[in-house]
Order: structure tokens, then sequence, then C-alpha cells
């Protein structure tokens, strides 16, 4: 797996500045960008064509705070590609209560108070989440990457993607015109 806090020269963290991955994204980008190496031999330009593609790969993952959790995640060997999670029971039961919601709303998308209250509602959960795993990776960013620390981080991750999907459930009903 290669590591793009190192190919980017910054410490891993879930809140890398934003201003430094710009400004390495655009550097290995002048670098690196095909066009340089159009008279360049065909190994060149393949390995030009390569380091492009994970330039780009690295800016979107460190760009967007989910893929940039799921990656550090990975990076510890803490996640594995499509992997199922048992998210904790008391979880799930609070989240019965927003899926009834949304039920309400898929029954009757006419209904709009149903459709504020569950938009309502996701958008508290997501609040929540921001307050409850911003310390997580606060510590995380102040050194603390034992196994335990992560597996919480891990277990907010999930949270996270369940809440997304509840969301996208949401969104795929028009509104009513």
């Amino acid at each position: 797996m290669v590591n793009y806090f190192e190919l980017y020269a910054l410490p891993v963290s879930f809140h890398p500045h934003t201003a430094n991955v710009k400004f390495k994204f655009y550097e290995l980008s002048r670098t690196w960008h095909p066009d340089r190496f159009a008279q360049a031999d065909d190994a060149t330009r393949a390995e030009a064509l390569r380091m492009a593609a994970l330039n780009n790969d690295a800016y979107k993952t460190l760009s967007n705070p989910d893929a940039l959790m799921a990656y550090i995640l990975r990076l510890y060997g803490m996640l594995e590609e499509e992997e199922k999670y048992n998210l904790p029971p008391d979880f799930l039961m609070e989240m019965m209560e927003l899926n009834e919601l949304i039920s309400e709303y898929e029954l009757d998308p006419a209904n709009e108070e149903a459709r504020s209250e569950a938009t309502e509602a996701i958008e508290s959960e997501f609040r929540e989440w921001d307050l409850e795993v911003a310390p997580l990776t606060q510590r995380f960013n102040e050194g603390e990457h034992t196994p335990e620390l992560l597996s919480e981080i891990k277990d907010y991750y999930f949270r996270r993607k369940y809440l997304l999907r509840i969301q996208e459930r949401i969104a795929t009903f028009a509104t009513p015109k």
C-alpha cells in the first residue's frame, strides 16, 4: 500500500493541513505531468503516468475526510476492503427510530413534515458523530496510534457509513412539486 503521507511529506493525520495538501498536489502535478515526458522513452512515460495517477489518488484521498479515515485505518491494518462490520446493538437500536421516520416519508413522499423530521434527525446524528469522533482523531493526531484507539475510530467510521446510507435513502425521494 502506497503511503500518501510519505508521498506528500506530511505527518499521518486525520486533519492534514489543506494548503499543504494542495501545494504538494500541484508541485507533483507539475513534476509528473505526462506532457513533460512526451518525448521520453516508453518506460519513463509509463512511470510519469503512474506517478500522475498516484498523485491524483493521494489528493482525492487526503482531501476527503471519509476516504481519509478509511485510508488511515487501512494504513494501520485496521480495515480490510469490503469488510463486514457488526455495529453495536445500542447504536442500531437508536437507528431504528430514525429508520421508522424515513419509512413514514417513503410511504408518503408528499409528507413534508416526515421528510423534515427525518432530515433533521440525520443532521443531528452527524453533529453528534462529529462531536464524539473529534477527540479520538485529535488523540491520534497527537501521536497516540494504539490499536485500541484505532478500533474506536473504526467503530465511528462504520457508524458514519451507516448514517451516510440513511442520508442517501432520504435523498432518493424527490421533493413533491
